[in-house]
């Protein structure tokens, strides 16, 4: 299927985890894509690696120029890039607040601001923001994060309206527990990484992490032309986790 063909895609956070999963789905279906990490040197063929930093607007500008340079324009901006935050309240001093939201939240809006200029010019824009099931549902130990994909789903839902009239859609992908990297780092520093990942499993109805590759199918649908309709909207890759109470199973 190459449905992206003649399209342009820009990828953040793209050289790693649900990201790359994302570039290498888009690229597969026709898209030309660029990644823009703080880390591309690793990237390889047919993906065009460009150094970013997403609490940098003149990064980013500089890195929309490229692309433009390269491929001649933008179609699909994918804002993924993002970091985790673990504890309470109680947990992460202001800095670490102020960090956080930098990247997770203020990240994705410079981003955005950076790319809309040449999204204005495409005749099949689009946006898709990588949230969370934390911005759903309560978890324990995650309040800072929880905090920021809440704005991440609520800013979300404001650029759709913004831009709708421009003919750009806006929508976002609410991932539950992935396997991807910063859970395996995580998960590394667990007292019992197997116990940790095992309660990881279980929360999660269909007991297990999900994939990147799951996560991206999503992205790339709401990214596609055949999603020409939806904007506005978060579609939950979570293995059933925020929607549906299952009951306990019987023990013999």
């Amino acid at each position: 299927m190459n449905d992206f063909t003649g399209l342009t895609a820009a990828v953040t956070g793209g050289a790693s985890g649900i990201g790359l999963a994302t570039a290498r789905l888009l690229a597969q279906r026709g898209a030309n894509v660029a990644i823009i990490d703080l880390n591309p040197d690793d990237v390889d063929d047919p993906l065009f690696g460009i150094r970013g930093d997403v609490t940098d607007r003149a990064s980013l500008k500089s890195a929309m120029a490229a692309i433009a340079e390269h491929f001649g324009g933008l179609d699909i901006l994918v804002n993924n890039a993002g970091i985790g935050a673990a504890g309470t309240v109680e947990d992460n001093d202001d800095a670490e607040w102020t960090r956080v939201f930098d990247i997770n939240v203020l990240g994705i809006a410079r981003t955005s601001a950076a790319a809309l200029p040449l999204l204005r010019q495409s005749y099949s824009a689009c946006i898709v923001n990588t949230s969370s099931i934390a911005a759903t549902a309560g978890l324990p130990q995650r309040a800072l994060y929880s905090a920021t994909k809440g704005a991440v789903s609520a800013l979300t839902r404001a650029m759709a309206a913004d831009h709708l009239r421009e003919g750009i859609r806006v929508n976002a992908v609410n991932p539950g527990t992935a396997d991807t990297p910063w859970i395996g780092r995580l998960l590394s520093a667990a007292t019992d990484p197997a116990t940790e990942r095992a309660a990881l499993e279980a929360r999660q109805p269909h007991g297990r992490l999900v994939a990147a590759e799951e996560v991206a199918a999503a992205i790339v649908y709401l990214a596609s032309p055949a999603a020409g309709s939806t904007t506005g909207t978060e579609i939950a890759v979570d293995g059933g986790m925020q929607a549906l109470r299952l009951r306990p199973v019987s023990q013999s």
